[in-house]
């Protein structure tokens, strides 16, 4: 099953995470790397390891520069992944044994790590990785993408690992645009197709600090120390930011 996966990442200026996420693919017999035009090293870090394939293209939104990419895979199925995923050994053990039959695409769980530190919880949710290239496709979802598939999905057993070694500065600049984009949905949305989590969204104030309650004491990231509170804090920076867009509108 691996030689008919092409793993693939979106890059803008990924330079503390691509070297880490790359090492983790020599497996695949072709990565490919789809670059935004960074301003650091990530096109040469890239393009360091000789199974990595790099064409550059200005953003536009993660729904058209996935498209693009998946247009660019030449193997039957194409992992996505960001540039701060780990991939551990098992993920790939268990890539290797599939045999997919009538599903189309599989979905995995995510670990959330800070530093090198997992988390015991997180609010990342699952989501699909791995699709057949003839029976998926990509639209905009706020600030991120969905891939739809025509057919079943699987779920993986193995969780992947995100642990994003940029600063913190960075963060609060990426969330300042997605936030942007997560009000615009929220506002247009019909509030009965929002889950839960985009109903309290709506309550504007009261958001921030219900993330910090249910992160900490529901997920228990008050027993994971620094590393659990960065997290938090980075949730209720993100949600303040979300809020005041919100009222803006």
């Amino acid at each position: 099953m691996l030689d008919q996966i092409t793993p693939v990442i979106l890059t803008k200026d990924e330079e503390p995470n691509i070297a880490r996420t790359l090492g983790q693919l020599t497996w695949a017999r072709e990565v490919l790397v789809v670059d935004s035009f960074s301003s650091d090293a990530t096109v040469e870090i890239a393009r360091s390891f000789p199974n990595v394939r790099v064409i550059q293209r200005a953003f536009d939104d993660h729904a058209g520069q996935w498209t693009f990419a998946q247009q660019q895979v030449r193997t039957p199925w194409f992992l996505a992944l960001d540039a701060d995923y780990f991939v551990p050994e098992e993920f790939t053990r268990e890539l290797s044994s599939l045999a997919p039959g009538s599903i189309r695409a599989y979905r995995a769980a995510f670990r959330y790590a800070v530093n090198g530190r997992t988390l015991r919880a997180s609010l990342y949710p699952p989501r699909v990785v791995l699709a057949a290239k003839s029976h998926s496709s990509f639209w905009q979802d706020g600030h991120t993408h969905r891939i739809t598939v025509d057919g079943d999905v699987g779920d993986l057993h193995t969780p992947l690992v995100h642990d994003d070694r940029k600063s913190f500065r960075s963060f609060v600049e990426r969330q300042k645009r997605y936030m942007v984009q997560e009000a615009e949905k929220l506002r247009l949305r019909d509030p009965r197709s929002l889950g839960l989590a985009g109903r309290i969204r709506k309550l504007v104030i009261v958001a921030p600090f219900a993330v910090v309650v249910h992160t900490l004491f529901v997920k228990g990231l008050i027993l994971d120390g620094r590393a659990g509170l960065r997290y938090v804090w980075e949730r209720f920076v993100a949600e303040l930011m979300l809020s005041r867009e919100l009222l803006r509108r």
